[in-house]
C-alpha cells in the first residue's frame, strides 16, 4: 500500500450530517408555520432533541434495521425523525398520506413498520386502518390535538421529555439501510425503494453543487414538496449539512399562507410541483406579496410549463429551475441550469428542458430493440440511468422489470444533447403514436398552458381508425375565461406541427392527479372511453 493513501474506512453515514448540523451549524434554525404564527428552534437545540428521540425509540423497542414510519406534514418534528431514526440504525419509512387506504395498509404491512409517528391532524386518516396494520406496536403522535382514536397513542413531546440528555450513536456501515420510500403504485402494488446511508450522503453533497441546487448556509429553504415524497427532493439533509435554515409549512399549503410565510421569513429557495407555483402565481399577481427574497424556485414532479417560468421571473423576480428525478433515484437526476456561454433569450431553450444530468450519474438512451442511441438532441428513446444513488432493485418485490443489466429503466421517452441536457418527450405509457409518428403530450400540454385562458391542460390519445390514435386535450379554464377550440387551435398554429393539433378539446373542472401531484391520465382515458368528458364549446355555452 502506498504511504499516505487517503483513508477509505471512514463511513459516509448520516451521522456526519447530524453532527455538523448540531455543532458548526448549531445557530441556524428550523421554523414551523402554525395556525397562528410560527415556532422556532436552533439546529443546536434540535440536535439535543434528536438524542432524546433516539433514547425514546429504543425504550419503545426499536432496534437496528427496524422500520419507523412517519405519517406527517413538513415540520420540526419530522426533521428530527429524518435525522434520528437512521442515525440510531433504524430505517426511516416516509408514508404518503394521500394514498388510498388499501395502498397505505399494504405498504405498512409490506415494510413491517414497528412504529408510526403521526401528525395529530392526520390521526383521522390513520386510525381506521390500525386493526389492519399487523406489525405496528406503537403510535407516536406529533402535536397536542385529539389522538383518542389511536389505541395506546404516545405523545411525541412526552416521549422526549422522559429521556435523559445525550445518546451513544452506533458505528454504522454506510451501506446499511437508512430510508425507505414507496412508489405511487400506478401499476400493480406500490414498490419500495431502500436508500443506504452512503447513497443519501453522496446525493446530499452532490445536490448542493452550484450547477444543481446551489444551496449554502446563507439560504432559508422552504420545502413545500412533502417530506414523504422522495426525501423531499433531498432538501432536509442538504440544509442540515450546509446550515441553511429550514422553513416548514406543515398543512398550511394555501397560496396566501405560503406567500405570507415566504414574505415573513425571507425564504431564498423553495421547492414544489408546478401546480403549487401556478396557484401561487395567480395569488401573487392579484395581491402582490413581497417575494423579492426568493432567488430560486425549484420545480419538479412533472414538466414545468415555460409560460409559468417566464411569468414568475418577469413579474415576481424569482427564477424557476426545473428539476427531474424519481423515487428510485433518491431522487435527483438532472437540473435545468443553462450552460456557460448561454445568455439572454437563449437561456430559455435550456431552462425548458428536464435538466442536465447530475454529476456522478450515467445515462443512456435506447430504442425499442435496446440499441443505444447518440446524444445528438434528436434521437429519441427510453432513458436509462445508473449511479451511486440509483436503486438496483425494488425492496422485497418480484416486480423487477424496471432494472436491466445494472440500469434503471425510467419509462421516460427522451433525447439528450451533447452537453448532457435531457428533453423529456413523454412518458412511455403516455406517448401518442399517430400515423406512425410520435406526438409528445408533454410538449402539447406546455404549449396549451401558455394560453392566458388555460389554467391546466392534459393531453391523451384517442383511438382512431385511420391514424391509430389522435391527441385530444382536457382543459381546465381560468376563472372568468371562455376559450374556444378555434382559439386554442390558433394558439398552437405556430407552436407545434400541424398534425400535432388536438382533434378535440374537453373541459374538466380539474386534472386528476396521483398521490404525488402528477397528472393521472389513466383516469382521463377512462372518462374519455365512457363519454363522460363534455366538449369545451358545449361546456362553455
Amino acid at each position: 500500500m502506498l504511504e499516505g493513501l487517503v483513508q477509505h474506512d471512514h463511513p459516509l453515514t448520516l451521522l456526519s450530517v447530524l453532527q455538523r448540523m448540531r455543532t458548526i451549524n448549531g445557530d441556524r434554525e428550523v421554523v414551523t408555520l402554525e395556525p397562528a404564527g410560527s415556532r422556532r428552534a436552533t439546529y443546536g437545540a434540535l440536535g439535543e432533541r434528536v438524542d432524546r428521540l433516539c433514547r425514546g425509540l429504543e425504550e419503545l423497542g426499536v432496534r437496528p434495521g427496524d422500520r419507523v414510519a412517519t405519517f406527517a406534514w413538513n415540520s420540526q418534528e419530522h426533521l428530527e425523525l429524518y435525522l434520528g431514526v437512521p442515525c440510531m440504525g433504524a430505517v426511516l419509512h416516509t408514508l404518503n398520506f394521500r394514498l388510498a387506504p388499501e395502498q397505505l395498509a399494504y405498504i405498512v404491512n409490506h415494510a413491517q413498520d414497528v412504529v408510526i409517528a403521526v401528525d395529530d391532524v392526520l390521526v383521522p386518516l390513520l386510525a381506521p386502518l390500525q386493526d389492519r396494520l399487523t406489525s405496528v406496536r406503537h403510535y407516536v403522535v406529533l402535536g397536542s390535538g385529539d389522538a383518542s382514536a389511536l389505541a395506546g397513542a404516545i405523545r411525541y413531546d412526552d416521549l422526549l421529555a422522559t429521556q435523559s440528555p445525550g445518546y451513544a450513536y452506533p458505528q454504522l456501515d454506510d451501506r446499511s439501510a437508512a430510508g425507505l420510500c414507496y412508489t405511487g403504485g400506478t401499476t400493480g402494488d406500490p414498490k419500495g425503494v431502500l436508500y443506504s446511508h452512503r447513497s443519501n450522503v453522496l446525493q446530499t453533497v452532490t445536490e448542493c453543487m452550484p450547477d444543481l441546487l446551489n444551496l449554502s448556509g446563507r439560504d432559508r429553504v422552504l420545502p413545500i414538496v412533502p417530506m414523504f415524497h422522495a426525501n423531499a427532493w433531498g432538501l432536509p439533509y442538504c440544509c442540515a449539512l450546509t446550515g441553511a435554515s429550514m422553513l416548514m409549512p406543515r398543512e398550511h399549503m394555501q397560496p396566501h399562507r405560503l406567500a405570507g410565510f415566504i414574505e415573513q421569513e425571507r425564504a431564498t429557495i423553495a421547492g414544489a410541483v408546478p401546480t403549487v407555483w401556478m396557484d401561487l402565481l395567480r395569488y401573487a399577481d392579484e395581491h402582490r406579496p413581497d417575494l423579492s427574497s426568493l432567488r430560486t424556485v425549484l420545480c419538479g414532479g412533472s414538466a414545468v410549463p415555460l409560460s409559468l417560468s417566464r411569468a414568475f421571473q418577469e413579474r415576481h423576480g424569482a427564477e424557476i429551475v426545473q428539476c427531474w428525478g424519481m423515487t428510485e433515484m433518491s431522487p435527483l437526476g438532472a437540473v435545468a441550469r443553462p450552460p456557460a456561454g448561454v445568455e439572454g433569450e437563449a437561456e430559455w431553450e435550456y431552462r425548458d428542458r428536464a435538466g442536465r444530468l447530475a454529476a456522478l450519474l450515467q445515462a443512456r438512451v435506447v430504442d425499442d430493440d435496446g440499441i443505444e442511441l447518440p446524444w445528438d438532441g434528436q434521437a429519441t428513446g427510453e432513458l436509462q440511468v445508473r449511479g451511486p444513488w440509483v436503486a438496483s432493485a425494488y425492496y422485497e418485490s418480484d416486480q423487477q422489470s424496471a432494472f436491466i443489466d445494472g440500469w434503471l429503466r425510467t419509462g421516460d421517452v427522451v433525447s439528450i444533447d451533447p452537453r448532457g441536457f435531457i428533453r423529456i418527450r413523454d412518458r412511455a405509457k403516455d406517448v401518442i403514436k399517430s400515423g406512425g409518428e410520435w406526438i409528445s403530450s408533454v410538449d402539447l400540454e406546455n404549449e396549451l398552458m401558455g394560453h392566458p385562458d388555460v389554467a391546466e391542460a392534459a393531453v391523451v390519445g384517442r383511438p382512431d381508425e385511420r391514424w391509430s390514435e389522435r391527441p385530444v386535450a382536457c382543459i381546465v379554464v381560468r376563472d372568468g375565461a371562455a376559450p374556444t377550440p378555434e382559439a386554442l387551435t390558433e394558439h398552437l398554429h405556430d407552436r407545434v406541427a400541424k398534425w400535432w393539433v388536438p382533434d378535440a378539446y374537453f373541459r374538466v373542472d380539474e386534472i386528476p392527479k396521483t398521490a404525488v401531484g402528477k397528472f393521472d391520465k389513466k383516469v382521463l382515458r377512462a372518462q374519455l372511453h365512457e363519454g363522460a368528458l363534455p366538449p369545451l364549446a358545449e361546456a362553455v355555452a
